[in-house]
């Protein structure tokens, strides 16, 4: 959730930072079928069942060309999931996971992108099925960002769905190019020196 906190870090210090990079995350309410696997898994773990909701979590974070590479066969793919279930049963604690499912309930920053003073970039990728990039939202609300930029990585056999952005050899180049523009602009956009950046990666 940290690519969310960035935005709504942004809007409520907007003085405090120097640079802003958002993350797989859009400024926007979670709606449509973003909120709906979402409560999905709500409802299955407030039925006890642990295993459908980590089921939901895990193709909402899916990337179809990755799986399809790792797990080329039936057989294959039925003893990566068993794999992949026995770990996370263990791993997580249902509470934990209901509490960050419910944690984004109320979160919109769209109706405040103005105050937005440093600068941003927003990465996405396009096979992220969490901010699918056909829904136009960062294309709709970008331009309300005074020093805003938006990058939209395409599908590549480099790129993870949701969990690109846990991959910095994918979009480290637009960060480096970001972060070496971005103190000098920031301290002009701003009016006064920044005591703190924000790099976000989740």
């Amino acid at each position: 959730m940290g690519g969310m906190h960035t935005w709504m870090w942004g809007e409520r210090w907007p003085d405090m930072m120097d640079a802003l990079v958002p993350l797989a995350s859009a400024p926007a309410q979670i709606a449509g079928r973003n909120r709906v696997w979402r409560k999905m898994a709500i409802d299955h773990l407030n039925r006890g069942d642990l295993a459908g909701a980590i089921h939901l979590l895990m193709i909402a974070g899916s990337a179809p060309l990755q799986w399809q590479k790792g797990e080329p066969t039936r057989d294959a793919a039925d003893r990566w999931l068993a794999e992949q279930m026995k770990t996370r049963m263990a791993s997580t604690k249902a509470d934990d996971l209901l509490y960050a499912l419910e944690a984004s309930r109320n979160y919109d920053p769209s109706p405040d992108l103005e105050k937005i003073k440093a600068p941003l970039l927003a990465i996405n990728s396009a096979d992220d099925f969490v901010n699918p990039p056909e829904l136009g939202i960062m294309e709709k609300l970008m331009p309300r960002v005074a020093h805003g930029r938006y990058v939209l990585i395409p599908t590549s056999d480099k790129t993870r769905g949701h969990g690109t952005h846990t991959w910095p050899e994918v979009w480290g180049s637009e960060l480096e190019e970001f972060l070496r523009e971005a103190p000098a602009s920031s301290r002009q956009n701003a009016g006064a020196p920044a005591t703190g950046r924000t790099a976000d990666r989740h």
